[in-house]
């Protein structure tokens, strides 16, 4: 097949869509699929930052551009994979052109949006925001979600067609590297360590405010950063990490928390549970369903202290919490997401 994927987020971008495109597109290339991911181009000069979220750039008035790439490629399938103005411009050729395409929702805009208008606000921007998001995705052959849970949400809120895109984790990347790390010289355990963007809806306060034995680490980098360096002047601040760095760091913690109450999945679970971690998260959508109510390897509780502590005395075995991370496999994912494309042509 030829595959092309539209996404206003790819690389140098670091978060879950571009990992996930990433992974996808590494897993299509075994199967002998040609794929094209367009993201925007970051010299363009339509090209501009995204209020709130600066490292994000967003590609304007890339219709030309777009189509001519739908002229060369002459792709087989189109998976949209954001609502921003790349992904509007491909919905639009594709409904131009009679070109059947899938979509994605990966990010849960309506609570992103609202955490940042004061309250009296957030109700009827939740509901605008989701008007917008239906008449996007209502084209689509299949709009395909993360879990059951955000398959549940968002047939609540109207949309229709939904489908399961699961996601995985690369264990040749996270692995079992040991505890040994230049980083955690010197710092006392257990180490708490978090992973992923330093913003409002990450609920990050709920992590850094909790009175716990050991260290707090936090790796990677957002608009929050310097206020939260500030508030937390006890807290390890490591800044962006990626690759075997990134997996070490893992590694030589010793419990991975989770606070955000509003992701779609959290590739980070997996990732620290591939790496030998313990996890401590809130019950919501993603970490509910990667780990149910019993997985053996995570304590979920609506008291992020109370998971913490009921993580600590889990089982110190990483060999258990690896063990679970082998149940999720980029090359299962990776067949759904053909699924889906074949059944956008009948």
């Amino acid at each position: 097949m030829k595959i092309l994927i539209v996404s206003d987020t790819w690389r140098p971008q670091i978060n879950g869509v571009v990992r996930t495109l990433e992974m996808t597109e590494r897993e299509l290339g075994r199967l002998g699929h040609e794929t094209r991911i367009v993201g925007p181009e970051a010299d363009r000069w339509a090209t501009l930052a995204v209020p709130f979220y600066p490292e994000i750039k967003l590609e304007l008035f890339s219709r030309r551009r777009l189509a001519r790439v739908f002229d060369d490629f002459a792709p087989e399938h189109v998976h949209i994979a954001t609502e921003g103005p790349l992904g509007m411009a491909g919905r639009r050729i594709c409904l131009k052109r009679g070109i059947p395409f899938n979509t994605a929702y990966h990010t849960r805009f309506p609570e992103y949006l609202a955490a940042r208008v004061p309250k009296p606000l957030a109700v009827a921007m939740s509901a605008v925001t989701y008007a917008v998001l239906r008449w996007f995705h209502r084209p689509a052959t299949e709009v395909l979600v993360a879990t059951a849970s955000m398959q549940r949400e968002l047939a609540a809120h109207g949309f229709e067609r939904l489908a399961c895109w699961s996601r995985g984790v690369d264990l040749e990347q996270f692995q079992l590297y040991g505890k040994d790390l230049p980083a955690f010289a010197g710092l006392p355990r257990p180490i708490l360590i978090y992973v992923g963007r330093l913003a409002i809806e990450k609920n990050l306060r709920g992590f850094l405010s909790l009175r716990t034995l050991g260290s707090k680490v936090v790796v990677g980098d957002g608009p929050d950063a310097q206020l939260l360096k500030h508030e937390f002047s006890g807290a390890h601040f490591l800044g962006a990490m990626s690759g075997e760095p990134l997996a070490r760091a893992y590694a030589a913690a010793d419990l991975f928390v989770f606070p955000s109450l509003s992701d779609t999945f959290g590739l980070v679970l997996l990732e620290a549970c591939a790496a030998g971690l313990r996890v401590a998260a809130t019950p919501a959508p993603g970490p509910l369903d990667i780990f149910g109510s019993d997985s053996g390897v995570a304590v979920l509780d609506a008291d992020l202290g109370h998971a913490v502590a009921g993580a600590l005395k889990l089982p110190d075995d990483p060999q258990i919490p690896r063990a679970f991370a082998q149940r999720f496999t980029w090359a299962a994912c990776t067949e759904q997401f053909c699924d889906s494309l074949r059944r956008t042509r009948g």
